[in-house]
């Protein structure tokens, strides 16, 4: 893939896509630069905040209620999680479980466990559980299996 930046000081950042025909790669190349700054809105303690998405290191639902974990910040979103799913890049946030969706970008480790689960280990040290049931997709997903 050649990139190529030229400055323009008359105009402003644009970005184009030139190929030989559109595939499923070009289709997601487009999705993530036209979401690079795409905000989620969250709040917490009363103040509304623009998360940026590549900020958040999983998303968990309790209690109906739909939390949006960053560095340091537990923040409370308005949207359900499957509605976050279909918002969000499907080959950077997975579905780790029923109730927890994951930014796989923020995974450092991954260690098996006997019951069949997976514990990844997240950038700020927590840990999150990979049910058993969605571990094949992982696994195709980041390239262990397939």
């Amino acid at each position: 893939m050649k990139v190529t930046i030229t400055k323009d000081i008359e105009s402003g950042t644009a970005v184009e896509i030139h190929c030989r025909e559109v595939t499923s790669e070009t289709e997601r190349l487009e999705r993530y630069i036209s979401r690079f700054d795409e905000r989620l809105q969250a709040t917490s303690e009363g103040n509304t905040y623009n998360v940026q998405i590549d900020e958040i290191l999983y998303i968990e639902s309790v209690d109906k209620k739909t939390f949006l974990y960053t560095t340091g910040h537990v923040l409370q979103t308005e949207k359900r999680l499957y509605e976050l799913e279909e918002l969000l890049d499907e080959k950077t946030f997975f579905r780790a479980s029923k109730s927890v969706i994951v930014n796989l970008n923020k995974i450092t480790k991954l260690k098996p466990e006997v019951t069949r689960n997976i514990l990844a280990t997240l950038t700020n040290g927590e840990v999150i559980v990979i049910s058993r049931r969605n571990v094949k997709a992982l696994k195709e997903l980041i390239g262990l299996e397939g």
